[in-house]
Order: C-alpha cells, then structure tokens, then sequence
C-alpha cells in the first residue's frame, strides 16, 4: 500500500503515488487519521473535516502558487489546472503519514511533546512531493515548503470572518446547487492527475514490446523529471540497447553522467551523439562538450565546440558562460569578458518563462568578469 511505503521509502512513494494514486483515498485516508488523532488526543481544538479542509482550500494552492513564482513554471492558472490534483494527492498521503504516527504516539506521551517532530516529518515529505510533482531543483522546494506556512497565516486571519458564511454555504440545498452548476469544473480539477497517470499507463504497455525503444525513453524521462537517476538511467540503457542511434537517449545519459561528475561515460556518450547528429538538441550537444573540456581543463577543446555552438546559438547565457570559461583559460582575458558580457545580457534580454534556466549563469557570469576587472 502506498501509505506504507511513504514510512519505508518516501521519495519513491510520492512518485508511485503520481502513477497510482487515488485523490479519494488520500482524502478519506486524512479523515481517518484525523479520527484517530482526536480520539488518541481529545484536547486538540479540530474538527475531523479541517485538516483535508485547509489542506485543499489553503496550503496546496498556496504551495502551487509558491512554486510557480520561485520554480518560474509559467502562468499560475496553468500550474494549478496541471498540478493541483497530483499536488493535492501527495500533500494528502504525506499528511496522513504523519497524522497516524502522531495518533500512536499520543496515547503514550503528551500530543504537544510531538507536535514539532511531527511538523519536521511532513515538512520532508512536502519536500519530497514539491520536488517530485514540479520536477524542480532541491534548493526551490525548500524554498516552497519553508515559506508555506504563509497561506495557512493568512486563512487563519480570515477564518474569524468568514466562518458564519462558511456555515450558510455547508447547508445540504446551497451543496446541491453548487454541484449541479460547477459540478463538472469540480470534477475537472482531477484532470492533471489521470492525465499523468494514463501517460504512464501507455508507455508502460508500450514497454513491454522488447524493439520499442521510444517507450523506454519516455519512462526515462519521467523518473529523470522526478530525480531518480538509478531508474531513469537504466530506461535510457535500454532503450539505446534497442537502438543504439537513439540520440535523444545517449544524449541524457550524457547529461546524467556529467551532473554525477563522471566526465570520461559523459564525454562517450555525447561523442556518440555528435557523431550521429552534432545538431542534436539545436546543437546543445556541443555546449554539453565543452562544458566536459572545461571541466576537464582541456580549454583548446572547449574552445572549439563552444565557438561553433556560440556562433549557432548565440543568445545562450550557459554556452557563453562556457566560452568565457574556456577563453578564460587560454589566457585571452578581453574575449573572455565579451563572452561573459554577452552571457549577462543574454539572460537580461531572455523571456520571462527562460529566465528560470538563464538567470544561474548570468549570476556566475557576473562573478567572473567583476573577479577580470578586479
């Protein structure tokens, strides 16, 4: 059972939860531990319905916005279509782990002694959703989880306020009504979450065919997107068993290998893709290339792929950074601040929708030049 695994293994939980999770049962699963926390602790001032109530009305739309402002996801209309159901799905199981080890352990101690332990455990596991649901960096989903507690500050303001009104519209008749008229923009609101899972039901059929090495790249790309590189690499490794002109899977494989620091299966892997197809990616092979030379201190190298790709794509803060780094290296210090230069301009003149991807390497641009004029 899902719930389980959350207690064993909570990073691949909350991704098991987006490819089988139920909305329903993470719902009822929350009141019912709701129940069970109550009845361990029957001084705590709540409901059994508040819990799913603030989770749902407050701290997952608020985490939603939170995440498309600081993760840059887009339109926050857009996010919240897409990733509210899977957002609330995880938030809830999360708050059931935590709610069900909390009941058990007020019935041998004082609840208020745990209350801290207990806000820790589900501030890792909304750490683990955050960054499993959005695909964003580690650093963003502290951010979201750490600055959460906003929206729950704000209800509590307004709760005073609109808690009669709140009273009149939980009457039977005004609840008939609203669902026989939002009803289905209710309903709707699950959408991102079977899409999700009827994606990942069609790859995994699609798997099964030992030749269909597309199929493997695409579950790939899930579990890279969820950052379980152990998973996501060895669907790449197949699908190349495949088909080893598949690119598309050389080249992540490439990537992974880079970010793991291990240089000499990175450099093997976008070798083989320049060979296929140095254009691969809008020749975004070239700048993986030389940002290996660079790391590798071979600057001749990086110099090389880097001037090619700068010329093709010339408003790339990360492949400029790249150049400077190289130039900078080969001791040519005014072309090595043009590129840096370029790298910050590049970024400033970016696309909103970019900037989440540009604006690290305009930062470290900057850096290097201030430390050339220095």
């Amino acid at each position: 059972m899902l719930l389980f695994q959350i207690w064993l293994k909570p990073a691949a939980a909350m991704s098991a939860i987006l490819d089988r999770g139920s909305l329903l049962f993470a719902s009822i699963a929350v009141l019912c531990a709701t129940l069970l926390l109550r009845s361990a602790a029957p001084e705590l001032p709540i409901s059994f319905f508040t819990p799913l109530l603030v989770l749902a009305v407050l701290y997952v739309p608020g985490a939603l916005l939170l995440a498309s402002l600081l993760g840059r996801l887009g339109g926050a209309g857009v996010v919240f279509q897409r990733d509210y159901a899977p957002l609330l799905t995880c938030t809830a199981m999360a708050f059931a782990a935590t709610e069900i080890p909390l009941a058990v352990g007020a019935w041998f101690v004082p609840v208020v002694y745990l209350i801290i332990p207990a806000l820790l455990y589900f501030a890792l596991l909304m750490f683990l959703a955050v960054r499993t649901v959005f695909g964003v960096e580690s650093g963003v989903a502290i951010g979201v989880v750490a600055l959460s507690w906003i929206p729950l500050v704000a209800g509590s303001f307004a709760w005073g306020l609109l808690r009669p009104l709140l009273g009149m519209l939980a009457s039977p008749f005004f609840l008939f009504y609203a669902w026989y008229f939002l009803g289905g923009e209710l309903s709707g609101l699950g959408a991102g979450l079977r899409s999700r899972q009827s994606f990942r039901r069609m790859l995994d059929a699609a798997a099964i065919n030992p030749h269909d090495g597309d199929a493997q790249y695409h579950l790939g790309l899930i579990h890279q997107q969820r950052h379980q590189s152990t998973e996501a690499i060895a669907r790449f490794e197949k699908a190349v068993a495949i088909d080893p002109t598949l690119t598309d899977a050389h080249f992540q494989l490439g990537r992974i290998a880079r970010e793991q620091g291990r240089l000499k299966d990175a450099l093997a892997h976008f070798q083989t893709v320049v060979h296929l197809d140095e254009r691969h990616s809008s020749s975004e092979v070239l700048r993986e290339l030389g940002g290996i030379y660079v790391a590798a201190r071979q600057f001749g190298d990086a110099r090389s792929e880097l001037e090619l790709y700068t010329e093709r794509r010339p408003y790339d803060p990360e492949g400029l950074y790249y150049y400077g780094q190289a130039l900078d290296g080969l001791n040519q210090a005014p072309a090595a601040r043009d590129a840096y230069a370029r790298a910050v301009e590049a970024d400033r003149t970016a696309p909103r929708y970019r900037r989440r991807y540009t604006a690290r390497w305009s930062r470290l641009a900057q850096k290097q030049l201030g430390k050339l004029r220095a």
